[in-house]
């Protein structure tokens, strides 16, 4: 029979932490680390890292290393920028290479269940910014979620009397779907953002 570690308790309670991780998983991967010393190391070392070294841009409030971070640095269009509620989301419009921009970062989408109100997000800093006149666009890319989506109208309420461009994520039916197997609340998105050919 296995004898009660405290240590290896307070590890797998610590991993239960993470999103999506539940007890039996948590347990699975304690083991897992156990295994290996060297995993174990790498992966304390590189929590100490994380910690150490990643925090938000003071300007787009992405996570980065480097302050500025590249994407404000570099050579990006300034007179657009990309609202996202977090860096995830920014990492995947990156992905896309669709977008050559500047990003803003909200570090969260309004949840009044959650207690998550507009002065708990980033919106003074993205105000601050529109400030210079150097803006000409904003691009709404919050979730399409009841918070995103909530989120995007306060935000649009917000700037609406800058007279910057506001724009919205297109959102619809997939790429290489079959229209029937699309739930009616997408379709009724699709008809209602569609485009004149």
């Amino acid at each position: 029979m296995l004898t009660k570690s405290l240590s290896l308790m307070r590890l797998v309670g610590e991993l239960k932490k993470l999103p999506g991780i539940g007890e039996r998983t948590a347990l699975r991967l304690a083991f897992h680390l156990l295994k290996s010393p060297r995993n174990l190391t790498a992966l304390s070392e590189s929590l100490c890292e994380v910690r150490d070294r990643v925090r938000p841009c003071s300007i787009c409030f992405a996570i980065t290393e480097d302050d500025p971070c590249s994407l404000c640095s570099g050579n990006r269009d300034s007179s657009i920028i990309c609202v996202v509620e977090n860096s995830q989301d920014l990492m995947a419009l990156e992905r896309s290479n669709a977008y050559r921009g500047t990003y803003h970062v909200l570090e969260g989408a309004i949840s009044p269940l959650s207690g998550i109100g507009p002065s708990n997000l980033r919106i003074p800093e993205l105000l601050e910014r529109m400030g210079a006149g150097a803006v000409h666009e904003v691009v709404i890319a919050t979730n399409f979620t009841v918070e995103g989506e909530a989120t995007a109208l306060y935000l649009t309420k917000m700037l609406k009397p800058t007279g910057v461009k506001i724009s919205r994520l297109a959102h619809g039916i997939p790429l290489g779907s079959d229209i029937e197997f699309v739930d009616a609340a997408t379709v009724q998105w699709a008809l209602q953002g569609r485009n004149e050919l």
